[in-house]
C-alpha cells in the first residue's frame, strides 16, 4: 500500500522534534482518522470548524474517554500549529464527560499472592512495578546504567511528559537484579560479536559509534529477538515488548483467589502509591516518586485509603 506523502511529511516533522516513537504512532493515527472523517479532505483546506466537528463526534457518537479526546486534540493541535502554521483559536467543542474513578488497588497479601505465581524476569518486572512505582514501559526501558545499588535508586529516563525522575529501589531485589544484569550482559556480548547491540536513542550511534558495546546502554530486560531500529533501520536488540509481561500477569492472576478485581500492570503502581500513603509517607514524597506534575493527581490515592487515611470509622462500628 503506497504511503501518504502528507503523513510522511508529518512523520519527519515529529522525528525532527525528537518525539518518542509511541507519540509518533499516536499522532499519525489521530491525524489519519481526522482526514478520513472528513472524506480525505486535506487538513490545510480545513480548520477550527472541522476540528470541532471531529472532536464533538468522538464524544457524542463514539463515547470516547476524555483522555482519548485530549490525545486527539493534541495531535491535531500539533498538526495545525507546528506543521501547517494555522492557528485554530478557541475550540467550542463538546468535551467527553469524565466521572472520577478510583483506581484498583491490591492489598499487600494480594500483591504477594500474584508474585508467588511468577518466576524469573516476569517476577522481577512486577516486583519493580510495585516496589518502585514504575509504569510498565518505564520498567522495560531501564538500562543497566539506570540502576544504582549504593543509593538504592532507579533513574527513570524520558518518562511521561518527557521527564526524568529518580525513584526508590528495594534492597530485596538486589540479588535478582544482579542475576538479570548478568543475563543482559551476556546477551550484549553475544550481539557485539556480530557487530550488533541494543537500540540507542536517535542519532546517538552516529555521535558515539561504539556506544552499543558499552554495558551501561544495555537494556535490563532485552528482547528475545533482533529487529530493525524504527528510525535508522539498523538491526539491533530492543527491550522486551510489553505484551510478554501482560500475558504473564493474566496467567498469574488466574491462579490466585483474586476474582473481583481487574488487575493490570498499572495496578501495581497504584498499589505502590496507596501503600506508601497508608504507611504514613508524605504525599509530596509520593508525588515525586511517581513523577506527577501536580499533587492533585496524587491525591486520588487518599480517596482509595478511606478510613486508614482519615482516621475515621463507620458509626455502625460503635453500636
Amino acid at each position: 500500500m503506497p504511503k501518504s506523502p502528507f503523513l510522511e511529511q508529518v512523520r519527519k516533522e515529529i522525528r525532527l522534534r525528537g518525539y518518542s516513537i509511541r507519540t509518533e504512532k499516536t499522532y499519525l493515527l489521530w491525524i489519519k482518522r481526522y482526514i478520513l472523517f472528513h472524506q480525505k479532505k486535506h487538513p490545510a483546506e480545513m480548520g477550527a470548524v472541522q476540528v470541532t466537528a471531529f472532536l464533538s463526534w468522538m464524544a457524542n457518537e463514539q463515547h470516547v474517554s476524555i483522555n482519548t479526546q485530549k490525545t486527539a486534540l493534541n495531535a491535531l493541535a500539533f498538526l495545525y500549529h507546528k506543521i501547517l502554521k494555522i492557528e485554530l483559536g478557541e475550540l467550542g467543542f463538546n468535551q467527553a464527560t469524565r466521572s472520577r474513578r478510583l483506581p484498583v488497588v491490591l492489598t499487600p497479601s494480594e500483591v504477594s499472592s500474584i508474585l508467588n505465581q511468577m518466576e524469573g524476569r516476569h517476577k522481577l518486572i512486577f516486583s519493580l512495578l510495585y516496589g518502585s512505582g514504575l509504569r510498565i514501559t518505564e520498567c522495560l526501558r531501564l538500562r543497566l546504567q539506570d540502576i544504582c545499588f549504593e543509593r538504592r535508586a532507579l533513574l527513570v529516563r524520558d518518562g511521561k511528559g518527557s521527564k526524568d525522575r529518580q525513584t526508590i529501589l528495594s534492597r530485596n531485589l538486589f540479588s535478582e537484579l544482579e542475576a538479570q544484569m548478568d543475563i543482559a550482559l551476556k546477551t550484549q556480548q553475544e550481539d557485539n560479536r556480530q557487530g550488533i547491540g541494543p537500540s540507542l536513542p536517535f542519532a546517538l550511534d552516529r555521535k558515539y559509534p561504539n556506544a552499543f558495546r558499552q554495558p551501561g546502554w544495555m537494556y535490563l530486560f532485552p528482547s528475545n529477538n533482533l529487529c530493525p531500529h524504527p528510525l535508522s533501520g539498523q538491526i539491533c536488540r530492543h527491550h522486551l515488548h510489553d505484551s510478554a509481561p501482560r500475558k504473564a500477569l493474566k496467567q498469574a492472576v488466574a491462579k490466585t483467589d483474586i476474582r473481583f478485581k481487574r488487575v493490570s500492570c498499572h495496578t501495581f503502581r497504584h498499589s505502590f502509591a496507596t501503600h506508601l500513603l497508608e504507611a504514613g509517607r508524605d504525599i509530596r514524597t509520593v508525588q515525586e516518586l511517581l513523577g506527577h506534575s501536580d499533587v492533585k493527581t496524587t491525591q486520588i490515592y487518599t480517596h482509595v485509603i478511606g478510613e486508614h487515611y482519615a482516621g475515621t470509622s463507620s458509626p455502625l462500628d460503635l453500636l
